[in-house]
């Protein structure tokens, strides 16, 4: 079961020209702000927590990393990389989806 964490405080509404890069996830958008995945939730945003293991697509000898041209995003004490309109996360010999 997933854990519900409420961001409080939140007065920014996050939509297409928010200024936030959208993250389009399963049923749903979420949007990067302040280092982590926020999840609109009627009255408030949820802090999206990312669960699972899903290996992503074949890389062909890309890497990711500070010049690779994909934007690095910091949450959850580690950095991945906006793909595709994907998050991905150096996984050891691959990349997960986020």
């Amino acid at each position: 079961m997933s854990e519900h964490v409420i961001h409080e405080n939140h007065d920014h509404v996050h939509g297409a020209d928010c200024g936030h890069t959208a993250i389009v996830r399963d049923d749903h958008t979420d949007y990067l702000h302040d280092g982590h995945l926020h999840h609109d939730h009627g009255d408030h945003y949820d802090e999206h927590v990312v669960e699972g293991h899903e290996v992503a697509e074949d890389h062909a000898g890309h890497v990711h990393g500070a010049d690779c041209g994909h934007e690095a995003v910091s949450h959850d004490g580690h950095t991945d990389y906006l793909h595709d309109g994907h998050l991905h996360h150096d996984h050891g010999d691959h990349y997960d989806e986020h």
